[in-house]
């Protein structure tokens, strides 16, 4: 199968390339487990670089979970010309870990981390989790000590999300996750520690020393057009916002993209804009409502931007749909 979905993916890639006629200056391998592909990474970034128009600086980034053959899968990312990496740590606990249901270990991401370094990569970004399981303040300082320990360039955190049909929903009553409250605590808490670190706090989920923010991800909050290739994978090109259908057969057996809807409006930029630390012009904002979030801490301004706090970043669906009813 894995054969057949590289095959798949190059055709893929060889009429889009066909089609698209501007500088890519990013890539990113990610969704699902690319590092699977492992030996074929360095054939994959070259049938992306002979059928489209890379930049010299593009930054390339995988994703890549901690596992015990990672000398020889970062070798061939290194080989490959992969310049970033997005690493699934999601807790310095083993404990937790083993109640995601992850199969590494704290020490497998520590390795990890340290033969990337050593092969060369200097940016690395590391996955963190929160309002894991019996998790609170004090077990978080202990991840964070473990992940900033690490030093990474980047750091995006989640908050653990129970979805329906998983093994997670199946046991949720059993588990003792976190209240709302406890959830808010958590995100606060991490948001001043990782200030404190040197960390910019650029859009909700993420976390960057200066000049490492994620190029790639910022191309979506600022509402700019990218191709995604793959199953599930979701693009917005021209206007349009389409995806593959999950269905690994299907894309193998050469299906086309199905349209989503159109992309790019007023309502749609502001509300991806707002989940930046940049946020957006005051312009056609209601001036009273602006202000109500100022004042109570939700949001600032600066420069006719106003711009969401980390605690107004909690509540940012509410305060988005409030503007977007002007």
């Amino acid at each position: 199968m894995a054969v057949k979905y590289f095959e798949a993916l190059k055709r893929e890639i060889k009429q889009w390339g066909g089609k698209i006629n501007r500088p890519i200056d990013t890539i990113y391998l990610g969704g699902g487990t690319p590092s699977l592909l492992n030996d074929k990474l360095p054939n994959l970034l070259e049938c992306v670089k002979e059928n489209f128009r890379v930049t010299q600086n593009a930054e390339i980034t995988l994703e890549i979970n901690p596992q015990p053959n990672i000398t020889q899968i970062l070798e061939n990312a290194k080989r490959a010309g992969i310049n970033r990496l997005s690493i699934g740590a999601q807790s310095g606990a083993d404990h937790e870990l083993k109640a995601l249901g992850r199969t590494h270990s704290k020490d497998d991401t520590k390795n990890a981390v340290a033969t990337a370094k050593a092969l060369g990569f200097s940016n690395v970004s590391l996955d963190l989790m929160l309002g894991l399981p019996d998790s609170d303040n004090k077990t978080l300082k202990t991840n964070l000590d473990f992940i900033t320990s690490l030093e990474p360039t980047h750091i995006s955190a989640y908050i653990l999300k129970v979805e329906p049909n998983t093994l997670f929903s199946k046991t949720e009553n059993m588990l003792n996750l976190p209240d709302e409250d406890g959830i808010c605590e958590q995100y606060l808490y991490m948001c001043e520690y990782l200030g404190k670190k040197g960390f910019s706090h650029y859009e909700i989920s993420n976390f960057a020393k200066p000049q490492f923010e994620s190029r790639h991800n910022l191309k979506y909050w600022n509402c700019e057009e990218y191709l995604g290739l793959g199953p599930s994978a979701h693009s917005f090109l021209n206007g349009e916002r389409f995806y593959y259908p999950r269905d690994m057969k299907a894309f193998i057996s050469g299906n086309t993209p199905i349209f989503d809807s159109e992309g790019g409006s007023d309502d749609e930029k502001l509300m991806l804009a707002l989940r930046l630390k940049k946020g957006v012009s005051t312009d056609a904002l209601p001036q009273s409502k602006l202000d109500f979030f100022v004042k109570n801490g939700f949001a600032e301004i600066q420069n006719n931007q106003f711009s969401l706090t980390d605690k107004g970043m909690l509540i940012s669906n509410q305060i988005i749909l409030q503007l977007l009813e002007n």
